[in-house]
């Protein structure tokens, strides 16, 4: 199974394209696991319950939704990720989502080598990643994105993520703005490069090559001599 990235978003009209493909493996693992009705855990972080109860509405009525919406501060339980045929962490405060998630982290980690599905909506993205940028808008002080991505840090700040995949995912590229960071972080050598996903956009990662589908583009940036080199791979 894959595991899916969305650069944020919520368009409606891109709902489809964009949870396609996760729903048709979440059909394929339930009908693996005897189960009739797929079950999809949806876990959120932060106030309320009207951005789960979102993402749950994106998947029609061809899985049951299992909700667990999370405050800031709490940490998910082991049972919100067992007994599932899909994955989906959502959008908020990156910092918020990987401090409630890294200590199920192994966890997901076995679900999703076992064929469970795994699909990460903005934050849920980023924290995706072995090394999770998680915010920041500054680099030694010097501005390299806006203020408005930062997630409330200054600094532009990495840490240890799921560990689903090994290159570090930025999201809300072309509408926010954070392509810059991703490209900064690289030019700085606190990464090697990474991947920034535009909004209604989703990479699938899996067996063969990367697919984009949805409204966008997936922005590639990577290390090359006397700079950083940025290319994309379209929709």
């Amino acid at each position: 199974m894959s595991v899916h990235l969305v650069g944020g978003g919520g368009d409606a009209e891109s709902d489809f394209p964009v949870f396609a493909t996760f729903l048709s493996e979440v059909t394929a693992q339930a009908f693996t696991a005897d189960r009739d009705e797929p079950i999809v855990a949806i876990i959120t972080v932060g106030p309320g319950s009207a951005h789960a109860e979102e993402l749950a509405a994106a998947l029609g009525l061809t899985a049951e939704a299992r909700l667990t919406v999370l405050a800031p501060g709490d940490v998910a339980a082991l049972t919100s990720v067992s007994a599932v045929d899909g994955i989906i962490i959502g959008g908020g405060v990156t910092p918020d989502y990987l401090a409630a998630l890294l200590p199920i982290a192994g966890e997901i980690r076995r679900q999703v080598s076992a064929g469970v599905p795994y699909l990460g909506f903005s934050a849920g993205a980023m924290i995706a990643a072995e090394r999770a940028l998680i915010g920041g808008w500054r680099i030694g002080g010097v501005e390299v994105t806006p203020q408005d991505v930062s997630e409330g840090l200054d600094e532009i700040t990495l840490a240890q993520g799921i560990g689903l995949l090994d290159v570090t995912v930025d999201v809300h590229a072309a509408q926010s703005g954070s392509l810059s960071r991703l490209i900064a972080a690289t030019e700085a050598g606190l990464i090697d490069g990474g991947l920034a996903i535009d909004e209604n956009t989703v990479l699938v990662v899996g067996e063969g090559a990367l697919r984009v589908l949805g409204a966008g583009s997936v922005w590639n940036v990577s290390q090359a001599d006397g700079g950083v080199l940025v290319s994309t791979i379209g929709a």
